[in-house]
């Protein structure tokens, strides 16, 4: 098997929009060896991103939370998830969705068409599809939206015979990341069926997304082994999550984030405790190289 090249590449930025009050959608091309490696990218996995050369905004731009952290040089990458990569031809698009949380992603929104980042990826494993599913529940809370959106990409494309649907969570209207999740829609013409809550109620149903999951599983008449459940977002979602896919014996994988300062395994800074199967020990693995996808079995949450 020949060994896919993780970089470090060049990737020129052909499109950056915002999609939401701090949420922005990259678009960087690579071509090369860069368009090869990214071209084989799996939902799940995530990439480096050197912000260390970027320029601040206008400091008048800048919101008042971040107008201290803003001056600190950036000395590590910053690990984004994608939420759609395409190749065609010779080049490889891949789309990152992201939001405004402090000086790495603060500098992101000054990047314009034509301007160069260094990378390195795709990194970590991805999701899986196990055989015999008929339906594919992506649960989705805040800022956990890209990987799932990538993987229903997948799905409409390799597994058009698995019924999807897609659960949005956030705490408002305002909070949700982008237009095409501002809406609820029922799937017509094999399209997926998107349900959407707020804490709020100021979109969709009111409530936590984890109570819309449930209240649709007591509804569905699918049997559990037909079933899978894919999750990203805040971990107490993601533990309540996978508590619901152990009550119900529903497979389930989920992707965990951590700090990841080189996001390749050298530094043992994003360790996560796990399960040993069939024992009650416990041992620690690496976000960035065993995850960010685990099953959520195997996963021991903080309380």
């Amino acid at each position: 098997m020949t060994k896919i090249k993780k970089g470090p590449f060049w990737a020129k930025v052909c499109g950056h929009k915002q999609t939401g009050r701090t949420f922005y959608k990259l678009s960087l091309e690579l071509t090369g060896d860069g368009a090869k490696s990214f071209s084989k990218t799996i939902p799940g996995q995530f990439v480096q991103i050197d912000l260390s050369t970027i320029a601040l905004p206008p400091i008048e731009t800048i919101p008042d939370e971040f107008a201290q952290q803003s001056r600190r040089g950036l000395l590590l990458r910053r690990p984004f998830s994608f939420c759609d990569v395409t190749t065609k031809k010779e080049k490889t698009i891949a789309e990152i969705l992201y939001c405004v949380v402090g000086p790495a992603s603060l500098r992101m929104t000054t990047l314009k068409n034509g301007d160069r980042v260094n990378i390195i990826g795709p990194l970590g494993n991805g999701f899986t599809m196990p055989k015999g599913k008929k339906a594919a529940l992506l649960v989705s809370g805040g800022m956990g939206c890209p990987p799932l959106l990538h993987l229903l990409n997948l799905i409409k494309r390799d597994y058009p015979a698995i019924a999807a649907y897609v659960f949005i969570g956030a705490k408002s209207k305002a909070d949700l990341p982008c237009p095409e999740v501002a809406k609820e829609y029922s799937g017509k013409k094999k399209e997926p069926v998107m349900l959407l809550s707020t804490e709020d109620g100021s979109a969709g149903t009111k409530g936590l997304v984890t109570e819309l999951l449930e209240n649709w599983l007591d509804k569905s008449g699918y049997a559990a082994k037909d079933i899978i459940i894919y999750s990203c977002g805040p971990e107490a979602m993601l533990s309540r999550v996978a508590g619901i896919s152990k009550e119900r014996k529903i497979d389930c994988q989920i992707s965990m984030e951590r700090m990841m300062a080189c996001g390749i395994g050298v530094c043992q800074s994003c360790a996560i405790e796990c399960r040993l199967p069939d024992s009650r020990n416990t041992i620690y693995k690496l976000c960035c190289k065993d995850g960010p996808i685990f099953d959520a079995k195997e996963i021991i949450f903080s309380e």
